[in-house]
């Protein structure tokens, strides 16, 4: 099951820890019809994998203790914010699985559940936090300017999906209070970060798991082997996404389709012009 070159590795038996929670996540879904569970492991499982390696070599790493205090930064954060938005609660499924629930129907459904929403998506997971796999093999190798590099990129990038979080957080709320209340609010952000990007926090995401790639780069010397296919798959989960996302708005708003031509879909081009208005209706 486990590759010859993971074979006898800390990162080989996290193998077995992703495979179970899978499996785990499958049977919940089934158990009670909630396809969010992979979701809400999404910010934790990486961590989780990323101590495993750390605590192999007794912490004594540290090109791998940096990776792990950064991932276990980013968990943190990312785990927080899906609590507060209450993803961690039954009721707080993903609204994207419900619409495909209705459109692909039981059967099919039910076979892109076991297929991607809980194995495909956890091997993703795996994938992307694998660099530090690289940095283990080549762990009595010192930190160097790339490393230092890596951490500024990752930072940078967490930085600007936070505020694009809290950016969305603080409208979501106004507008649920603005609809208690019977006013008209604005059906969709634009403001903030998403003047510059329809979806800043996907493109930090992607951009801070590019920069963790980088550390696997300077542990080894190497530009690429296959640690490398975490990122790119990641990439292609939010293309995706993102498509999935916007469909679902431009149905629900129909000014969003201005918002769309006006503003960059993932990579915030926008800075470099003045960000223009987009029509939008009260909703």
């Amino acid at each position: 099951m486990i590759p010859s070159v993971l074979a006898g590795t800390p990162y080989g038996d996290t193998v077995y820890v992703c495979v179970s929670l899978a499996a785990l996540c499958w049977v919940l879904s089934l158990l009670t019809d909630d396809y969010s569970w992979v979701d809400r492991l999404w910010s934790l499982v990486p961590a989780v994998l990323c101590v495993m390696v750390a605590a192999d070599l007794g912490f004594g790493s540290a090109r791998v203790n940096l990776m792990t205090v950064l991932v276990t930064i980013w968990a943190i954060r990312l785990t927080s914010n899906l609590a507060m938005k209450g993803g961690y609660r039954l009721s707080g499924e993903d609204y994207r699985w419900d619409y495909l629930r209705e459109r692909f129907g039981r059967f099919w459904f039910q076979l892109l559940n076991f297929v991607f929403v809980s194995f495909g998506q956890m091997a993703i997971i795996w994938l992307f936090t694998s660099p530090i796999h690289q940095a283990w093999v080549h762990s009595e190798r010192p930190l160097r300017w790339l490393d230092y590099l890596a951490t500024a990129v990752f930072l940078m990038f967490l930085s600007l999906e936070s505020t694009a979080d809290a950016q969305m957080w603080r409208f979501q709320q106004t507008k649920k209070r603005r609809l208690a209340d019977g006013i008209e609010v604005e059906p969709f952000m634009d403001r903030g970060l998403f003047r510059f990007s329809r979806h800043p926090n996907y493109f930090s995401e992607m951009g801070l798991w590019t920069a963790f790639y980088a550390f696997a780069v300077s542990a080894s010397n190497e530009i690429w082997h296959w640690t490398g296919l975490g990122f790119p798959l990641l990439i292609l989960l939010f293309q995706g996404s993102t498509t999935l996302t916007e469909k679902i708005s431009s149905e629900k708003y129909p000014t969003y389709r201005n918002y769309q031509t006006t503003v960059p879909r993932l990579v915030p081009l926008g800075f470099l012009q003045k960000p223009r208005k987009t029509e939008r209706r009260r909703a």
